[in-house]
């Protein structure tokens, strides 16, 4: 399992992803879920996995073989829609060689996709792309997606992410996020990647490499504990029960 979160802002792109793998709990292994696509002036695009480890290592493996090719590839293609339909293409074919004989052994074809950048010309966009190649766009009412264990990460994105919210306020909130999911869930670990994309920068404003050795994260995970903490003894207790 994994998880991922992508946030479109007017200031730009927040992704952050775990890179734990798993196949039971005495098989564990880290592989990252980022991959990075760059053009320094012309173009960024960021595409974060989950699902099947061999399916999504597969599609980036395609993709970077087609940046070599004469034909679609991430670096030709001329708008963001663009490049979330070439991936959905080579998504389908990973499933036209690989499905069939995964059908047969009983296993899913399971991959689901963040994609999200700027491409010259046009401001950041994100998309969400599911395992048939399809795929849907971020919106300001909709500004983030999540792939993987989303659900122990999602009640604070709710809470704080609108289309104005800063770049530096998304990373903190996105971190909050993985942290409430490791708490949660045991597949999804560190190291993590977060990366952040400037609104017409059209190169990676910051990369960072996160384990368990980065004070900052440590930081972040032992004052939202103790926040929330002191937030709950803060609450008043429901009046219909007698205190003891």
């Amino acid at each position: 399992m994994t998880y991922c979160v992508g946030m479109l802002l007017d200031a730009g792109l927040v992704c952050l992803s775990d890179s734990r793998t798993n196949a039971g709990v005495d098989h564990i292994n880290t592989f990252r879920k980022m991959n990075l696509f760059e053009r320094q002036g012309e173009r960024v695009l960021v595409l974060m996995s989950a699902g099947n480890l061999a399916l999504t290592q597969t599609l980036v493996s395609l993709l970077r073989e087609r940046l070599a090719t004469d034909g679609p590839n991430l670096y030709t293609v001329t708008n963001m829609f663009e490049a979330a339909r070439h991936v959905g293409d080579c998504l389908r074919e990973v499933h036209a060689r690989d499905g069939e004989a995964l059908k047969e052994f009983g296993i899913e074809f399971n991959a689901s996709l963040i994609l999200g950048g700027q491409i010259l010309g046009e401001e950041p966009r994100l998309f969400q792309i599911y395992a048939a190649g399809n795929f849907i766009e971020a919106t300001r009412d909709t500004p983030y997606f999540q792939i993987g264990e989303a659900k122990y990460g999602k009640p604070i994105i709710d809470r704080v992410i609108r289309p104005e919210t800063t770049l530096d306020e998304a990373a903190k909130c996105a971190l909050i996020s993985m942290d409430s999911t490791i708490r949660s869930n045991l597949s999804v670990g560190l190291p993590l990647d977060l990366l952040v994309l400037r609104t017409g920068a059209l190169k990676v404003c910051s990369h960072t490499r996160i384990d368990a050795e980065n004070a900052y994260f440590e930081m972040i995970r032992t004052r939202w504990g103790e926040s929330l903490r002191e937030a709950f003894h803060a609450l008043p207790s429901p009046d219909w029960i007698p205190p003891a």
